[in-house]
């Protein structure tokens, strides 16, 4: 096994719960795998390390003879570890479940048990038409035909088979369609994570000719409960992208209610819940919907109980992801820094305990509301630091939203910090980074015009008309649909109006938030 493997084996043992470790140790001492005791030794001297390091396990075990082939005996231990892992969680969700029944009817066929083989194969569709698991469907028709062949088509006339055909391409006809959904979905969404909101008439275009396709023009073109799901998710998240967000809700809402009705179905992907209750709590934020926000917040926590799933550690990411960045989201809107400062020892916590664990862009999320409340906060080296972070990524960059607001948030930074001698140089990396990216929207373009003019008016006075004459275009853009998400990662007119007045930023963005949610 290659050094990449071996890096692949730590990872696997360091990533299983306690439960699964014990239960690792009993499957190696009921199965034979070589010499066990060796087995379990090597797996609880790599769950003893903090990083992978193979020169001291190679010390430790240099007397033992499976030492002489480390590969092949790392490699057992990888797959012991995996067949325990298959064991261990044979019945935890329904596709688990399918599975086995599927292998049980395989082995029943097999010994020519072709009677208890179709008792089975009844009971796995029955549980598959439950949950709408269309491919495990196709494999139990598979599996019947070969009954019916092996019968000689006793019992089975023209009009059963001609029914066997129907339910057969019912079935391709749901996963087609589901499959024509997700890529309508994936296409929406591979753009949107690249380039984010729209921002301008070419990229609102993009998006209108993606949900130009025929299957969206009507809900019953959705032929399941997931591809109804789809369509919901592919319009909700296309308003908002195009700044409605009232139309946004409302299509997260119906989502909502489509999962709600419909448990059983989801139950084994929690991860769908989970990200539509996100999305609804950010919107309903940005609506003003305080009350309707934490009341979602409330169903976030409740996902485990409500849909009758245990916590496994995907599930803990996303409950760490989800609950603190909408935590920390809602405190940044409500102006109340104090709450947002204390989240941040535990977000960091969750992020090296995490590491890896989640996207590129939820970490650059965190990364730039961390920064924007350290700069409430006055605490400028620390917003510096966490800017730092995003612009020292070249995977967040990917990200051109949250990317380019870092680049204009660090501009911001070293104007209060009174950097004069490094402005021009992030200026120029701003600009160079907005020209290659074909980013320089409406937003970007005054932004980036008004720190130019800055640097050249020096005096008090003429910085100050400045400033008065940034606010100004920035009001105008907050009132355009395809501009004003800019403004949603930081206040940078409540900035402009701190610099006319000389006051805190902290207190004007207090005030406004105030007369807001009051």
């Amino acid at each position: 096994m290659s050094e990449k493997i071996s890096e692949h084996l730590f990872q696997l043992i360091r990533s299983l719960s306690s439960h699964e470790k014990r239960y690792f140790k009993l499957y190696a001492s009921r199965h034979t795998i070589g010499d066990e005791n060796n087995y379990v030794r090597l797996f609880d001297a790599i769950d003893a390390q903090e990083e992978y390091d193979e020169p001291s396990l190679l010390k430790q075990f240099k007397k033992e003879a499976f030492i002489n082939q480390f590969s092949i005996a790392k490699a057992r231990l990888y797959n012991a570890i995996l067949r325990s892992l298959d064991a261990y969680h044979a019945d935890s969700s329904v596709n688990s479940q399918l599975k086995r029944q599927l292998h049980f009817a395989e082995i029943l066929f097999r010994k020519t048990l072709y009677g208890q083989c179709s008792r089975v194969l009844q009971s796995a569709k029955k549980l598959a038409q439950k949950y709408e698991k269309y491919s495990s469907l196709l494999e139990i028709s598979r599996m019947e035909k070969e009954l019916i062949e092996k019968n000689y088509y006793s019992g089975k006339d023209e009009e059963h088979l001609q029914v066997i055909l129907n339910e057969d391409l019912d079935i391709l006809e749901k996963m087609k369609n589901h499959s024509e959904f997700w890529t309508i979905k994936s296409n929406f969404f591979q753009w949107m994570n690249k380039k984010g909101q729209a921002k301008n008439q070419r990229e609102l275009g993009k998006f209108k000719k993606i949900i130009d396709n025929t299957l969206l023009k009507n809900e019953d073109k959705a032929l399941s409960t997931e591809t109804k799901y789809l369509y919901y998710h592919i319009y909700s998240a296309y308003h908002f992208a195009i700044g409605q967000y009232s139309k946004s809700y409302e299509k997260l809402k119906q989502n909502a209610e489509l999962i709600e009705k419909n448990v059983l179905i989801f139950r084994d992907e929690p991860n769908i819940y989970f990200s539509l209750l996100t999305n609804l709590i950010y919107v309903a934020i940005q609506l003003k919907k305080i009350p309707e926000a934490f009341n979602y917040l409330e169903k976030l926590k409740e996902i485990p109980k409500t849909l009758d799933t245990k916590k496994n550690e995907d599930l803990e990411v996303r409950l760490f992801s989800s609950a603190s960045s909408i935590e920390l989201t809602t405190y940044i809107l409500l102006a109340d820094f104090e709450k947002a400062e204390k989240l941040i020892p535990l977000i960091e916590k969750g992020l090296t305990r995490h590491n890896g664990k989640f996207s590129k862009v939820r970490e650059g999320l965190f990364y730039l509301n961390i920064a924007v409340v350290y700069f409430a906060q006055d605490k400028l080296n620390l917003a510096l630091k966490w800017v730092n972070k995003i612009l020292n990524s070249h995977e967040i960059a990917e990200s051109e939203d949250i990317f380019c607001i870092a680049q204009l948030l660090n501009m911001v930074i070293h104007i209060e910090l009174k950097n004069e001698s490094h402005i021009p140089y992030v200026f120029r990396s701003t600009s160079r980074f907005l020209a290659k990216r074909d980013r320089l929207n409406r937003f970007e373009s005054t932004f980036l015009d008004f720190i130019q003019r800055l640097m050249k008016n020096t005096g008090k006075d003429s910085q100050k008309k400045e400033y008065i004459r940034l606010k100004e275009q920035l009001n105008d853009i907050v009132n355009d649909p395809l501009e004003r998400s800019a403004l949603e990662y930081f206040d940078f007119i409540s900035w402009a109006e701190s610099k006319i007045h000389r006051r805190a930023y902290k207190s004007i963005v207090e005030e406004k938030a105030a007369g807001h949610f009051a």
